[in-house]
């Protein structure tokens, strides 16, 4: 590689770093060797990409413990985001130990993880709560920035009115629920708190017949069988391309895509999607709703979306 293939898009909200189109995510499997997760991770960084997303709940710390080693002697330039787990915790704690596993003082942002109805963020942002407990760990330094990820629009929309927010991630992908696109992103843009989106994929859901994450499907529908009496089910379900999917999201336009990318091979189709990018047309994303409702069907549950989650 002769150089960096991405730059700097745009402003991260109101935050002042300049983030690249799409972010690294989770990077973390326990079936794969350390040093190949690490060297993976420094693979994307190389590629020029500047945000990585983590947390302790991903592999219980495993994640962390990858993303810390990769950065070491390069963490200048890239916006770390870890985050907070467990709410019935003392924050201090979890940070620490968070940061710990990071091999970091501080990073640029921790957010209260998957934050999942109204009364939950109302009860976290009391006087003397959660919320205040991560403020206090920001003036202390151990971050800059704070925010939530939520998997709940009427949270999304209390949190981000609350102007307490520096950053907020949400679901924004051909299989969401409408709310986050037309009313939580721009609303976020125009409270200028940085948007980091997830589920481009729809968890792998929408690429293949998985329930999520590389699960194999619990109940996938029977396939024929050949004349040696062979299961030539697989593939049945439909898919949608990587590139149909980092295409839909990129179009919708959030600061940040955060992309799935374990594995080289994951990284060059995503990478290749992004770098190919151009708005898609109004026709061609209402395909790619319709298509993706389809692929993502007897799949298992879609657990970024509410139970009273609207679709077009």
């Amino acid at each position: 590689m002769s150089g960096p293939r991405f730059a700097p898009y745009r402003e991260l909200g109101r935050t002042g770093f300049a983030a690249t189109r799409i972010g690294i995510g989770d990077i973390a499997d326990r079936a794969v060797a350390f040093d190949t997760l690490v060297a993976t991770l420094r693979r994307a960084l190389d590629f020029g990409l500047n945000l990585v997303d983590t947390a302790p709940s991903y592999e219980d710390g495993y994640s962390e413990r990858v993303v810390g080693a990769a950065l070491a002697g390069r963490r200048s330039g890239v916006f770390v985001i870890d985050k907070v787990d467990h709410f019935d915790r003392p924050v201090a704690r979890q940070i620490g130990e968070s940061l710990e596993r990071l091999g970091l003082d501080a990073a640029d942002a921790f957010v209260l993880h998957g934050v999942r109805s109204l009364e939950q963020w109302n009860e976290l942002a009391r006087p003397g709560g959660v919320w205040d407990e991560l403020e206090a760990c920001r003036a202390q330094g151990r971050c800059r920035f704070v925010g939530i990820s939520a998997h709940d629009p009427a949270a999304l929309r209390a949190a981000l009115t609350s102007n307490k927010l520096d950053i907020a991630l949400f679901p924004v992908g051909p299989y969401v629920d409408t709310r986050y696109v037309d009313e939580i992103l721009p609303l976020a843009r125009t409270l200028r708190v940085g948007t980091v989106c997830f589920k481009t994929f729809g968890a792998g859901k929408l690429l293949g017949d998985t329930e999520g994450y590389g699960r194999p499907l619990a109940n996938r529908p029977r396939g024929k069988l050949s004349s040696g009496g062979a299961d030539e089910s697989s593939p049945t379900l439909p898919r949608l391309s990587v590139s149909e999917c980092v295409h839909y999201t990129l179009t919708l336009d959030p600061d940040v895509a955060l992309l799935g990318m374990s594995f080289p091979n994951e990284q060059d189709a995503a990478l290749a999607a992004a770098e190919s990018f151009q708005p898609l047309s109004a026709e061609a994303m209402a395909s790619i709703r319709e298509r993706a409702a389809h692929a993502i069907a007897h799949k298992g549950p879609c657990w970024w979306n509410p139970p009273d989650a609207a679709f077009w």
